[in-house]
């Protein structure tokens, strides 16, 4: 069994960073979601890839790809949605199996409200506090890690 590679100290400091620092942002962005219009980070990234498909209106194996949830997960997520009467959900007519997650009138509204919150959050705590070639090395380097996983 080989060595792992292991971490230099500088890899180290910037990882952790990166693992700090998104965990952190992540539950400030969840827990104003939340407080403001009542809904999570992923049901938020659910009505935005929604609310950017044609028609508002998505396979449900699509959406579990695209909003990075697993397919139970995405059920219960849009179950809850579905509760608050800002998604509902169709049979797909040519293939039984097949299920579309629709963003309704309310949801679309409800998005609205909370992305003009959203926003500022992610500038306040992203956007505002690095420099602009930071930001593009950043989608750079995440673009990359995407490629990776297949993603893409």
């Amino acid at each position: 069994m080989s060595e792992p590679r292991w971490l230099d100290a500088s890899q180290q400091r910037d990882w952790r960073a990166y693992v700090d620092g998104s965990v952190r942002l992540t539950e400030i962005m969840d827990r104003d979601l939340k407080t403001r219009h009542g809904l999570s980070v992923s049901e938020y990234e659910i009505l935005v890839r929604l609310s950017e498909a044609p028609g508002h209106r998505l396979r449900m194996a699509e959406l579990a790809d695209n909003a990075s949830q697993s397919r139970s997960r995405l059920s219960h997520t849009c179950s809850r949605l579905e509760s608050k009467g800002l998604v509902k959900r169709d049979n797909c007519g040519t293939d039984k199996r097949g299920v579309y997650a629709q963003l309704t009138d309310d949801g679309f509204a409800t998005l609205e409200r909370a992305a003009r919150d959203h926003v500022e959050v992610v500038r306040e705590y992203l956007i505002d506090v690095i420099e602009p070639e930071d930001l593009e090395a950043i989608g750079r380097a995440f673009s990359a890690v995407l490629k990776r996983l297949g993603a893409t």
